[in-house]
């Protein structure tokens, strides 16, 4: 086991949260791609998710994802997130996170919400 932990490289722990997350990944010299998918993992400094396409590695990638909690019970809240794609393949993709934002699903500034 501690040998398994002193192979870990990543700088902030990861948590196992399964929601749906929307994203939006803006390649160079290439339209925009949409879709939807399944948070696998998640920190403050990055993300894997299922989907069902590789995406470019390199991209800007632009996501929004529905927080299972709902604030003080009256409004879902979403976590508004950007990044670049860092490994993809068919069937997932890992984001190096560069922002993220908790908010109500209201204020999320990409045009669908998660799970829509």
């Amino acid at each position: 086991m501690d040998r398994i932990r002193s192979q870990e490289r990543r700088k902030c722990q990861r948590y196992l949260l399964a929601f749906p997350i929307r994203y939006r990944v803006t390649p160079r010299h290439a339209p925009s791609l949409t879709g939807g998918g399944t948070t696998c993992d998640i920190s403050p400094i990055g993300l894997s998710f299922l989907c069902d396409e590789a995406l470019p590695v390199g991209s800007h990638i632009e996501m929004v994802a529905q927080w299972p909690v709902k604030s003080t019970g009256r409004c879902p809240l979403d976590l508004k997130m950007t990044g670049f794609v860092i490994r993809s393949s068919q069937d997932g993709a890992a984001v190096c996170v560069t922002s993220h934002k908790l908010c109500a699903d209201n204020e999320a500034s990409l045009p669908y919400r998660a799970g829509a």
